[in-house]
C-alpha cells in the first residue's frame, strides 16, 4: 500500500464518520439551544431538566435517522471491503 492510499483510505473513514455524527451533534446542539432558552426565560436552574431533554433528542434522533446511518455505513464498507485487492499491493 502506498502512502497516498493509505492516506485516501484514512480520509475517506474520516469523512464518513464525520457524516454520520454531524446530524446528531447539530440535534444535540439544537436541543441544548432551546433547553437553555427555556431555562433562561423560567428561571429553572435543574440539572435534569437540561441533561433529560437532550438525551431524548439524541435518542429520537438517533431512531430517525438510523436508516440512513446503515446506508451510509453499508456503502462506506463495500467501497473499502471492495478494493480490497488494490490495498494489498
Amino acid at each position: 500500500m502506498t502512502p497516498e492510499l493509505a492516506v485516501e483510505v484514512l480520509r475517506q473513514a474520516l469523512l464518513a464518520t464525520f457524516w454520520l455524527g454531524a446530524p446528531l451533534l447539530a440535534i444535540g446542539f439544537a436541543a441544548g439551544i432551546l433547553v437553555s432558552l427555556i431555562q433562561i426565560t423560567t428561571s429553572i436552574q435543574d440539572a435534569a431538566f437540561n441533561a433529560v431533554p437532550r438525551l431524548a433528542a439524541f435518542l429520537a434522533g438517533l431512531l430517525l435517522l438510523m436508516p440512513w446511518m446503515f446506508k451510509r455505513m453499508s456503502m462506506y464498507a463495500i467501497t473499502i471491503l471492495g478494493d480490497l485487492g488494490r490495498y494489498a499491493r
